[in-house]
């Protein structure tokens, strides 16, 4: 297949390259930063510069491909100032809307879009079981993943087939929320964050990128797809497992208050409980690598 990718170099975008380019399929990268992406990408890898603003469409005739996986999105990390939101929003959405408005314009459009999504769309729900039929919840990022799915959902409009990816908390070496995290583990300063009793939904990058490429050969999945294990764990379970990973104790709560004061409203991130259960990976047949969290961190330090 003929696959373009947008959020090509980021931590997910890379790996999928890799796993596609592995298949024998034809990968375009779409970067705004094409030197970048030559270091870091495989080396038959066709790359293309685009920004992203809605004012700039891609030209999807001249690049005739099977699917595009939209990945494309400001990080997310720090603190978030009202400035960082509009970038975190207007990447997602009004950079959705640009890939649609490229789509509109096509004689020859692709016959999948996977774009990506987050379980930050569900909100804070505390033990509720979560899965693609559960409701939005509350929050910034909520809002955020709402109006990025509501662009995405549009190209089904133009015949399309859309996948949405709901990723959880996503685990891998060398990058991502886990070497953020791991630090003040090896110095024995890790523990639970605010009471700890928050639901964490993680997925390995493995299985985050596995279930991608289920998306793509597997034409019944449409719509929502969650990529978390199928095993979410609580905050206080998921220190206590990094922790006897790296051999430390992991006894040095974060207060909540501490978290707020430091992050402001990006605390929703580590604060809020999302349960969520990958049901339509399962109920489509995929079979995840990694389902227990202590073996998934192993094997990523491992690397």
């Amino acid at each position: 297949m003929r696959i373009a990718i947008t959020g090509a170099t980021g931590f997910i975008g890379r790996r999928l390259c890799y796993a596609l380019a592995e298949r024998g399929d034809e990968v375009i990268a779409i970067t705004r930063d094409a030197v970048r992406a030559r270091r870091s990408l495989p080396p038959d890898t066709r790359l293309l510069e685009w920004r992203g603003e809605p004012d700039a469409t891609l030209d999807f005739d001249a690049l005739n491909v099977d699917a595009v996986v939209h990945l494309a999105g400001e990080s997310l990390a720090g603190r978030w100032s009202e400035g960082r939101k509009r970038a975190i929003y207007g990447s997602r959405v009004l950079g959705t809307h640009g890939l649609l408005a490229g789509l509109e314009l096509a004689k020859r459009r692709p016959r999948l879009v996977i774009s990506g999504s987050a379980i930050g769309y569900y909100g804070d729900r505390g033990d509720e079981r979560l899965d693609e039929g559960s409701a939005p919840g509350n929050g910034f990022l909520a809002q955020v993943c709402k109006g990025w799915e509501a662009e995405a959902v549009k190209a089904e409009a133009l015949g399309v087939r859309v996948v949405l990816i709901r990723s959880g908390i996503v685990l891998g070496p060398s990058g991502g929320v886990l070497a953020a995290m791991l630090t003040p583990f090896l110095l024995g300063l890790g523990g639970p964050m605010g009471s700890g009793r928050q639901w964490m939904s993680w997925i390995h990058l493995d299985d985050e990128v596995g279930l991608i490429l289920h998306a793509i050969e597997r034409e019944e999945i449409m719509g929502a797809l969650n990529a978390t294990a199928p095993e979410p764990v609580t905050n206080r379970e998921f220190a206590r497992s990094l922790g006897a990973v790296v051999r430390r104790p992991a006894m040095v709560p974060v207060p909540a208050s501490m978290l707020r004061l430091v992050l402001g409203e990006a605390s929703e991130m580590v604060l809020s409980s999302q349960r969520v259960l990958p049901a339509r990976a399962e109920a489509t047949g995929y079979r995840f690598r990694w389902s227990s969290l202590e073996a998934a961190l192993k094997d990523c330090l491992r690397r």
